[in-house]
């Protein structure tokens, strides 16, 4: 009367990117002891301040703000037990409504997929030198418009 196993050896994995380039939304997660999957896609919205904007303009020290980043999702797989984490920053320029910003946690859990997330983006906004600077609608207009 012997039970049969699969293990699935897994190695956390992490991956950081601070780009100038578009974000696209992460492949699908094929870890088989992933029981949640959670992404976060940060767009910018059209108002801020009251303001309508046509996008925002980020800024960062690269080496260190991917450092920091890092950083960050290296003390969430701690703290959290997740599986893997996927954080993903866009520099220069972006839109309204695309995406400045992407996380994926994957876990053995909701729950701790889910806080990791939460966790992740409040250090990344309190530790991670990416600097925006809001672009509003007015203020692109010509003077004599």
């Amino acid at each position: 009367m012997g039970s049969d196993f699969i293990r699935f050896e897994h190695r956390m994995a992490i991956s950081v990117s601070l780009t100038n380039l578009a974000l696209e939304l992460p492949a699908a997660n094929d870890d088989p002891g992933a029981g949640a999957v959670v992404v976060f896609w940060g767009a910018v919205r059209a108002m801020e301040e009251g303001r309508e904007l046509t996008g925002i303009e980020y800024e960062a020290h690269q080496a260190m703000a991917e450092h920091q980043m890092r950083l960050v999702a290296e003390g969430a797989a701690a703290k959290f037990g997740v599986r893997d984490i996927l954080l993903h920053h866009r520099t220069g320029f972006v839109p309204v409504s695309e995406p400045s910003v992407v996380v994926r946690v994957s876990s053995g859990h909701r729950g701790a997929a889910f806080d990791a997330s939460q966790w992740i983006m409040n250090e990344l906004k309190r530790v991670v030198p990416i600097w925006k600077r809001p672009v509003f609608k007015e203020a692109a207009l010509p003077a004599n418009a």
